[in-house]
Formats: C-alpha cells, sequence, structure tokens
C-alpha cells in the first residue's frame, strides 16, 4: 500500500532544510497546472507516467500530486510496482493545498 502525506505535513518537510527534498511530482494534466501548482513541482502527466517514469530520480522521495489525491494515489502504486521505494501521495491534492497551507492558490 502506498504511504499519503496531508497538506500540512508536506509544507512542513518542505520548510525544513535539514531533512532531504522530495521530488514532487505533479501527474495532472497542463490544463489544470495552468490553474494552480504547488510551487517546486514538477509536471508528468498521468497517462505519460508509464512512459516517463524512467525520467523520476530514484534516489530522493518522490511525493505524487493531483487535484483531489486518486491520481496521485494509482501513480504512487505504478512507481512502487516499478521499483520506486519512496513514494508517498498528497492526500487530497492541490485541493487540500490549496484549504490547508495556501488559501490564495486558485480553485477549481
Amino acid at each position: 500500500m502506498i504511504r499519503e502525506i496531508n497538506a500540512a505535513e508536506l509544507a512542513a518537510w518542505l520548510a525544513d532544510s535539514s531533512r532531504p527534498q522530495p521530488y514532487l511530482l505533479d501527474v495532472r494534466e497542463d490544463w489544470e497546472v495552468a490553474l494552480c501548482r504547488i510551487p517546486g513541482s514538477q509536471q508528468i502527466a498521468m497517462h505519460l507516467i508509464p512512459l516517463r517514469h524512467n525520467e523520476l530520480p530514484d534516489d530522493a522521495p518522490i511525493v505524487t500530486i493531483c487535484h483531489h489525491g486518486v491520481r496521485s494515489f494509482q501513480v504512487g502504486l505504478f512507481l512502487q510496482n516499478a521499483g520506486f521505494e519512496q513514494v508517498l501521495s498528497l492526500r487530497g491534492g492541490v485541493e487540500a493545498w490549496a484549504n490547508d497551507v495556501d488559501p490564495s492558490m486558485a480553485h477549481y
């Protein structure tokens, strides 16, 4: 089973320079990322992950991100099955981030 992280936990992690920083993988579509995104995240749309997962770092924790947490959870499972060991999914996605961390972020 894939581990999940909530928005407040992720924000605290990103703010802690003493911890190795995660690779933020946004699996939403281009039009969604154009509306809002978590700073520092890299986008590879979910449907492209099977073709491009070899571009991801295998020496850093990966946090998968989507709108509400469903697609990111599925991508996390895929990455685990592909051999990535440090994968977490952002529970609630960018919607949770907008509600709990960055109220200035657009909702959609």
